[in-house]
């Protein structure tokens, strides 16, 4: 663990964020004129060669929490002693949000943060207990599918397509469940029954780690989310709406092309679950609506800072800036209104996303230039104010790929000269 701060310090009145996050995160803050210390186990992580990093904290791996714990600590303390203040704390995966319910009393020592009561909090990260959660508070979610019994409102039973996603959403994209199961890129699976995917050899095996549930009809045009930050009642003081435009994989995949949106009908049902859950600091809601009935269906709620908020930033409406300042003042923000002049890319996934669609006849070439050229954008890496991300990135994915040519190059000689005495 190394920590690099400036030796000039930092100011008391405008003190630096911590983050556990990435460079859209990073970025996001550094809009607000907020400083960043980026503290991250990844030493290829491309906010540490953002402009608005200015401070570093290599932390070890997420497999050693208690290592983790102390780094912060230690880097919380300096932090402390320099500037008399605690600052703000901000987390960008669910890793970190576990590690902070993990260990709350020890770190808002040093740090500040909000987060919801451990009950509704660690519901949140756990896809089962959510459900549980959901249907406590009557919130708007699909209808939870049993793995046993063959009547309604079972897996087996159900003749419509069904959703089939992990129980638990921490670390499991470098699990085997999710390369066999979800082919390393999607979040969730759609099966075009309940009995094709009780079927499945995979599913069946693992069953313990998934959960089944009533899909919803529509596109990625109908993925919608909301965003905001409540206060200690669960009253938002601040959020905006969005929605997806393509995923990879197309339904159950990653963001691959995202815009900000309008929608007041969405607003007031994300300040009543926010109401009713309670949540406590930020949180992303995934809604999808019915594209035959309209209705709105709550899918999950991520309590922790997202790729959304760089987008939110550059249209008006910096929720990172928000958080901060009530944090540090108990400030609140007055009006607000964002606009939806910007779009998010990650050109990467959507150039598969069209490939995918365009393989099924949903989307022609023509159209899918049309909709990267007729609006502007923020990137996932790159940025033209701040470029060093993107070469620090790409220098160490092909230093990466080169070490890899060269280990299986050295394996084939040591096979051939096996071979060849």
């Amino acid at each position: 663990m190394t920590i690099d701060l400036p030796a000039q310090g930092f100011d008391r009145a405008r003190p630096p964020a911590v983050l556990l996050g990435g460079i859209n995160l990073v970025r996001a803050l550094g809009l607000a004129g907020i400083p960043a210390i980026v503290a991250s186990s990844n030493p290829d992580e491309p906010a540490f060669a953002s402009r608005h990093c200015a401070g570093r904290c290599h932390l070890p791996s997420f497999e050693n929490r208690e290592a983790v714990v102390a780094a912060l600590v230690e880097l919380g303390d300096r932090l402390a002693r320099q500037l008399g203040r605690r600052v703000p704390l901000v987390y960008g995966s669910d890793d970190a949000l576990e590690l902070l319910y993990a260990h709350q009393d020890r770190l808002q020592r040093y740090y500040l943060f909000l987060v919801s009561d451990p009950r509704v909090g660690n519901s949140l990260i756990a896809k089962d207990r959510f459900q549980r959660l959901a249907l406590q508070r009557g919130l708007p979610v699909p209808t939870e599918l049993a793995w046993d019994g063959e009547g309604p409102g079972s897996l087996r039973g159900t003749t419509g397509p069904v959703l089939v996603k992990p129980r638990n959403k921490v670390d499991w994209h470098h699990s085997t469940l999710c390369e066999r199961l979800f082919g390393g890129d999607g979040k969730a699976r759609i099966f075009q029954s309940g009995q094709e995917a009780a079927a499945h050899p995979d599913v069946a095996r693992h069953r313990e780690e998934l959960t089944f549930q009533q899909y919803i009809a529509g596109g990625d045009a109908d993925l919608w989310s909301y965003h905001g930050f409540a206060d200690e009642r669960g009253e938002v003081i601040a959020g905006f709406v969005g929605r997806k435009v393509r995923t990879y994989p197309t339904l159950t995949g990653e963001s691959a092309f995202i815009e900000m949106a309008h929608d007041e009908s969405l607003e007031a049902i994300g300040r009543e679950v926010a109401r009713r859950c309670p949540l406590k600091g930020v949180f992303k809601m995934d809604f999808k609506r019915d594209a035959s009935s309209g209705k709105w269906y709550l899918l999950e709620i991520n309590a922790r800072f997202t790729l959304w908020h760089y987008l939110a930033a550059r249209n008006g409406m910096n929720l990172m800036q928000v958080a901060c300042e009530y944090l540090l003042d108990g400030r609140r923000p007055g009006q607000h209104h964002w606009e939806t002049r910007y779009r998010w890319l990650n050109l990467e996934l959507d150039v598969k996303a069209f490939r995918e669609l365009a393989a099924r006849g949903e989307l022609r070439a023509a159209a899918w230039l049309a909709s990267l050229l007729g609006s502007r954008k923020v990137y996932s890496v790159f940025a033209w104010d701040d470029p060093r991300p993107w070469i620090f990135f790409w220098q160490r994915r092909i230093a990466r790929k080169r070490d890899r040519a060269g280990a299986r190059l050295a394996m084939a000689l040591r096979q051939w000269r096996s071979t060849a005495s």
